[in-house]
């Protein structure tokens, strides 16, 4: 089997879900009665379809998964994991404004994984420029994470350790 990263990475907004916490919905959040998950103005949220299986396939492959996000709404990310059950997934989180490089510095502080056995999936090519710089596999993300997305990521991930 193809070898696998130490560590999966993921960006939120626009990534997981096709909004900015921080700007297109009202924070906080409620599972309403009819099991939708809803902002303060009962406007219903959601994930990518695929999300969820793409999350539940690393699991399966004993690949740990990371958020980081450079949102100013923390509080409001960290409550849409929740109400998503995707915190389950997510052995760290770094969701806090500022520098990409600085969420992985973190994330590397905290799990020993050196940057090249991480694979990093992001909507923003400002941040798959910066965080590669540092040796991690960066997957630019569009129209959201799908299966074939995690797919094609984890293809270039293994040949990238091919590589001498």
């Amino acid at each position: 089997m193809a070898r696998l990263p130490k560590l999966a990475v993921f960006d939120l907004d626009y990534t997981l879900w096709p909004f900015w916490v921080d700007t297109h919905v009202d924070p906080p959040f409620h599972r309403s009665s009819d099991g939708a998950v809803r902002d303060r103005r009962g406007q219903a949220v959601r994930l990518y379809p695929e999300v969820p299986d793409v999350l539940q396939r690393l699991q399966d492959l004993n690949v740990p998964v990371a958020a980081a996000s450079r949102t100013g709404e923390i509080e409001g990310a960290n409550q849409l994991l929740e109400l998503f059950d995707l915190d389950r997934y997510f052995v760290h989180r770094e969701i806090y404004p500022g520098s990409k490089v600085t969420h992985f510095e973190r994330l590397q502080q905290k799990t020993g994984v050196v940057f090249s056995q991480m694979i990093f999936f992001d909507d923003e090519k400002r941040n798959i420029v910066d965080v590669s710089k540092l040796g991690v596999t960066c997957i630019h993300v569009q129209n959201g994470m799908s299966l074939q997305t995690l797919s094609e990521g984890l293809e270039t991930f293994a040949k990238a350790q091919a590589m001498p």
